[in-house]
């Protein structure tokens, strides 16, 4: 018989997976309940994701509607891709904190390291998650709100081009019930004309409502 291996963790220390329910189910069951769900709900994937990228920024748009959050989070998961979200480092605690980490959040803390130093702006802040996690899928929402906004929050480019990673587009279109990733952009340095990259995307997507989405008009193709 062979014996079990155990490993030991530093006091009060608990493992991701062991709030994950892909700890006691496995990821290919999640992956194939995601799948299964959606399928009946109508919807289709959309599979341009690569398993060789380790680290990049993930656009989730339009965001219209709480039911973004679901099928957007099915169809990552049927597609096993390692999403993650960042929230205030405080909500990591007990009691929400092993309910966010099983969810895929990671907490930040924007307070100075020393007495004196300037607060760190998020675009750092995110961009040092990079240099300490080298298997990282960070989701951002540029809209930043379901009302109509017709001005992104740019700091997702700027992440990327300072972590050197891509940006992957992933969509929900309502009209033809598809879900999924699109398109991976390799940011260029002339943000201009990636930014209209994007924008070339997402101007073809149909929102659960569309008076309320609007790509960046100061990128506009």
């Amino acid at each position: 018989m062979i014996a079990p291996k155990i490993i030991r963790y530093p006091l009060g220390y608990r493992p991701l997976a062991c709030y994950n329910l892909s700890f006691f189910c496995g990821d290919t069951v999640l992956d194939k309940l995601a799948t299964l769900s959606l399928k009946a709900m109508g919807w289709k994937i959309d599979n341009h994701w690569s398993n060789d990228i380790a680290q990049c920024v993930m656009i989730a748009a339009p965001h219209t509607t709480n039911w973004d959050a679901l099928y957007a989070r099915l169809a990552l998961k049927a597609m096993n891709v390692p999403v993650r979200i960042t929230i205030k480092d405080s909500y990591m605690r007990f009691p929400f904190g092993p309910f966010i980490r099983a969810m895929g959040g990671i907490g930040i803390n924007r307070d100075p390291k020393q007495t004196g130093e300037e607060r760190p702006s998020m675009v750092q802040v995110m961009t040092d998650l990079f240099k300490q996690n080298p298997n990282l899928v960070m989701m951002v929402t540029p809209e930043g709100t379901r009302a109509r906004r017709e001005q992104w929050k740019t700091g997702f480019y700027h992440i990327a081009v300072g972590a050197g990673v891509p940006i992957a587009l992933s969509y929900l279109d309502y009209q033809k019930k598809t879900a999924g990733v699109g398109k991976i952009v390799y940011p260029s340095g002339d943000m201009a004309a990636d930014m209209r990259e994007i924008m070339q995307f997402y101007i073809n997507i149909s929102p659960k409502y569309p008076e309320l989405f609007s790509i960046d008009t100061r990128y506009r193709p």
